[in-house]
């Protein structure tokens, strides 16, 4: 093939040749005129360009149509519309510093140094200066330029100068343009501004430089964007229903936790309420647990330096961690934990081990402490103070895909237990890493076969493992088809070989033990605020925090109340007895605000026939009248069983 032709591969594995130059709209044309008129950019290899973009390389190629179900067309489309609203921004603040305007998951944002917060105001101004843009049809141009150019462009704009001397010098430098506005910017663009039909600018919020809050606070706008009405309307009703769903106004309305200023932002309290379901969620999971054959151990809040120094954490995780504290008279300083795995190396450690000995499976639900950037924290979801269901297993390298396949039965068991879908990524050894290639195979292979002997339907994450070992990460679905960062599974290399574990083989000889991480919940924090967005705080009787009610209907008939109290109490269950001095429709109300499964009326006729007036949660005003023997077992039965009906 001459040098002046290119080699494309398209997805049906047939060739297309190509002059080099060409542009990826002009060999779309050679496929056909309708695939050139819908593409809006194409994908060679891993990259995403402009469709107008010249083509300098053979490689497997992907023209992109404007669908919403194609995640790189929307990366394209919301990109431009960051543009757009650069663009718009510029036209109403000409001196508004421009900072940095990606695509996100869901949408997009551009960072903006104004002299004063956006208003809602402004955004409806901004909104229709976009669409004016929008109307305009401008294309989108982009520019090759030489760094001294680069520099002269933005002469003026410290943030564009800034990020410009992180670029590499082999790096090609280009800037886009729609329009009259311009920026720095590696695309890639739709044609031009005229598909960005269907957005929507969502919320403005303050956001450091870089993420350093020692740097200026600009002003950040989100929005998002979708080549179709129909999906724009689908995605902000969706919106609508995680703002009813926030653990944050319903973890308040249902008095579970608060995270108050005088403490410090990132750090949680429980209320009794709130601990409640973390205790419920505690035993479970400690239960099940040693069911299975774990230990379970318990390690301090706070350790030397050298400790952190030997795990290679105080190097590699320094940012993260709480600064040292001084011991007087002591030559190492102390940090609080950030994880526990150091400490259960050192009890693995404490002692001579022998292969008949392993498994060795130490589980322990402890508080560690991270020193997350304030902008980041976000009510449970981010915080400061963790609680982390971790567990350590020390196994002989023919041990692993056994014990790989226990933990995966465990996260289909407690996941299920729950009424969580989930989905399971594979992350395959990185780019940088350590190891031998023939380690990773045997690593990898044995979570391939654990995965495959559990017949998990699985996506490949290719490079995406630590550079100490291959991973499992699951991802649970909550009742809108969000997914929350769950369970994870790590393979490491790393650990046993800095604190010199080993174990006495069938040979005699000393082996070095396969470790591997685990948590299921991953951080309680974390996980009880998706529960509580999940259920919309609703939680099933053996999760409630109060899974009765018991209402008086006046003050004559409390002790007769407080023996119903009495009875459901003494079958283990978490029974509350509401004698206020308020209407029975008003504590009736109450208790269906604070979504407990029961309320249990008390009057003259259950008095003198030991019985119950019950209400169930969702049932409206219905009301049954049952023996509160009957009542009793049904409940006990509900929470012993862990139905979520």
């Amino acid at each position: 093939m001459s040098d002046e032709k290119l080699s494309l591969i398209l997805p049906d594995g047939s060739k297309l040749e190509v002059e080099r130059g060409e542009s990826a709209r002009a060999a779309a044309e050679k496929i056909s005129r309708g695939l050139a008129r819908a593409a809006v950019a194409a994908k060679l290899d891993d990259e995403i360009v402009d469709i107008e973009r010249p083509l300098e390389r053979s490689g497997t190629i992907r023209f992109l149509k404007g669908e919403d179900s194609d995640a790189d067309a929307l990366y394209v489309l919301r990109h431009s519309a960051a543009h757009v609203m650069a663009t718009a921004v510029r036209s109403l603040w000409p001196n508004a510093g421009i900072g940095f305007g990606p695509p996100i998951a869901d949408g997009f944002y551009y960072d903006f140094d104004v002299e004063r917060p956006f208003t809602p105001e402004d955004l409806e101004k901004i909104d229709e200066q976009m669409r004016e843009v929008v109307a305009q049809d401008y294309a989108f141009e982009r520019r090759e330029v030489t760094r001294e150019e680069a520099r002269e462009l933005f002469c003026d704009d410290p943030y564009k100068l800034e990020r410009l001397e992180e670029i590499p010098e082999d790096e090609t430098i280009s800037v886009y343009r729609d329009g009259p506005f311009f920026d720095l910017c590696r695309g890639p663009h739709l044609p031009s501004t005229a598909p960005v039909k269907h957005f929507k600018l969502l919320n403005a919020a303050g956001a450091y430089w870089r993420g350093d809050e020692r740097r200026p606070m600009l002003q950040r706008i989100y929005g998002t964007a979708f080549y179709k009405k129909s999906s724009l309307d689908e995605y902000l009703h969706r919106l609508e229903e995680a703002k009813r769903r926030d653990h944050r106004i319903i973890g308040k309305q249902l008095d579970l936790f608060s995270i108050q200023e005088d403490m410090g932002p990132g750090l949680v309290n429980w209320h009794p309420k709130g601990a409640r379901i973390q205790f419920v969620l505690r035993r479970f999971l400690e239960d099940e647990l040693l069911k299975r054959g774990y230990e379970l151990v318990y390690t301090p809040h706070i350790a030397s330096e050298a400790l952190y120094r030997k795990s290679g954490h105080l190097q590699a995780y320094s940012e993260v961690m709480f600064p040292s504290m001084e011991m007087e008279g002591e030559k190492e300083n102390y940090r609080v934990k950030p994880m526990n795995c150091p400490m259960h190396m050192e009890i693995y450690a404490s002692t001579q081990r022998s292969y008949r000995e392993l498994p060795q499976r130490y589980a322990e639900i402890a508080s560690v402490y991270r020193n997350e950037k304030s902008g980041t924290l976000h009510g449970l979801l981010r915080v400061r103070g963790l609680t982390m269901d971790d567990a350590h297993i020390f196994c002989t390298p023919d041990q692993v895909e056994d014990e790989i396949y226990d933990m995966l039965d465990l996260v289909d068991y407690v996941y299920g237990t729950l009424g969580l879908a989930y989905r399971v990524d594979f992350a395959t050894r990185p780019q940088k890493r350590i190891g031998a290639d023939e380690t990773w195979d045997i690593a990898e292979d044995a979570l391939r076969k654990a995965l495959d002997r559990r017949d998990v339907t699985y996506a490949i994450d290719e490079g995406g493992g630590a550079f100490y070992g291959p991973k499992i990460d699951v991802k649970f679905l909550d009742a809108i088809g969000r997914e929350w960062q769950g369970a994870t599974i790590q393979l490491d290399f790393v650990l046993p070989e800095r604190f010199d574990l080993s174990y006495m083989g069938s040979d005699n000889q000393r082996h070095r033990p396969v470790m591997i991480h685990r948590a299921i919940f991953g951080t309680f924090e974390r996980f009880v605020g998706g529960l509580i967005e999940h259920f919309v705080g609703a939680f099933p009787v053996w999760l409630a925090p109060v899974q009765v009610r018991v209402v008086p209907v006046a003050e004559d008939y409390n002790e007769a109340a407080r023996a119903v109290q009495g009875a459901l109490a003494a079958a283990g269950l978490r029974a509350e007895l509401d004698e206020r001095a308020e209407t029975v429709a008003y504590r009736i109300r109450d208790g269906e605000l604070m979504k407990i499964p029961y309320l249990v009326v008390v009057g003259q006729r259950e008095a003198e026939a030991a019985t119950v007036a019950v209400r169930k949660r969702g049932a409206e005003k219905k009301q049954v009248v049952m023996p509160l023997e009957e009542f009793v077992e049904q409940v006990r039965e509900e929470d012993e069983s862990r139905a979520l009906a």
